[in-house]
């Protein structure tokens, strides 16, 4: 039995082709009605874009929108490795981690 890899160990090419099966599975799951596996292979996508993204594009202190959760923010306290760690502006100010694939850029970034 073939142990899988790691996102970290792949290639470019190999997470491309990842996201594109777990894209696949997700909307069969969806078609399905299979709501909870459809979350899972979703955010499983979702893990894998990070790996796609450089982690030097996002940067401590600024506001990120947050894909999927329009009109929230987060401000970023410090990144470790395709994670974020901060908080949600207007949320319970609790710390938190999301996928730097999660984050987006809004037009004009604030401390």
């Amino acid at each position: 039995m073939q142990q899988e890899k790691r996102y970290s160990e792949m290639t470019r090419y190999e997470i491309q082709q990842e996201i594109a099966r777990l894209n696949e599975k997700a909307k069969k799951a969806e078609q399905m009605g299979m709501v909870n596996e459809f979350a899972v292979l979703e955010r499983k996508a979702v893990m894998a874009k990070s790996y796609l993204l450089s982690p030097d594009d996002f940067k401590s202190g600024e506001l990120y929108g947050i894909e999927g959760d329009p009109g929230f923010y987060f401000k970023i306290q410090y990144l470790n490795g395709v994670f974020a760690w901060g908080y949600r502006l207007g949320g319970d100010g609790r710390e938190e981690a999301l996928p730097i694939a999660m984050l987006k850029k809004i037009e004009q970034n604030q401390s």
